[in-house]
């Protein structure tokens, strides 16, 4: 790897593939770094663990190493799976076309498809990470729900004759 090289890593929304972003970055910066970039290139909030992983579907995840996890680096991982604050971004994008699956936030299982598009020579008076090419509105990362999917129905007691009346969608 030469110290004036960039990658350009085409991040894509997993299952809506035409909604992307491709970043330049150093390679030898962290995948934490990455990840950070990655997050903030589709106006997401950087407020969840996250991992990056061989396995690229949701039934692979966990089974095909190497695994990349922010939980390595808080002592809370399973056996053999490395830390996203240590390990170099050329490590984990070996050659052009390692794609590995990036999934922020477990709860709400935000899915990208992370692939090693090109190398790229730094510009001068350019700030990397940057983004060089987007496609697609990114999705909101918390939807705003009608209230009755917040709450379900609504329940209550008319009081002259006992009845139990339910309010908005069932």
């Amino acid at each position: 790897m030469a110290q004036n090289e960039t990658f350009i890593l085409h991040a894509a929304l997993d299952g809506r593939r035409s909604v992307y972003r491709d970043i330049e970055i150093d390679p030898a910066k962290s995948l934490y770094k990455l990840a950070e970039a990655i997050v903030q290139a589709f106006g997401f909030d950087f407020d969840h663990a996250f991992g990056f992983y061989t396995g690229l579907t949701l039934s692979k995840i966990k089974v095909v190493h190497p695994q990349y996890e922010l939980f390595a680096d808080m002592g809370q991982a399973d056996p053999g799976v490395l830390g996203v604050e240590k390990t170099r971004i050329f490590h984990a994008f070996p050659q052009a076309g390692h794609t590995l699956l990036f999934l922020f936030d477990y709860g709400d299982d935000w899915l990208f498809r992370i692939t090693l598009k090109a190398t790229g020579i730094k510009q001068p008076k350019a700030r990397y990470p940057r983004v060089v090419a987007a496609k697609g509105k990114a999705p909101e990362q918390y939807p705003q729900a009608d209230e009755d999917e917040i709450d379900g129905p609504r329940i209550g007691i008319n009081p002259r004759t006992g009845e139990v009346i339910s309010f908005g969608k069932k």
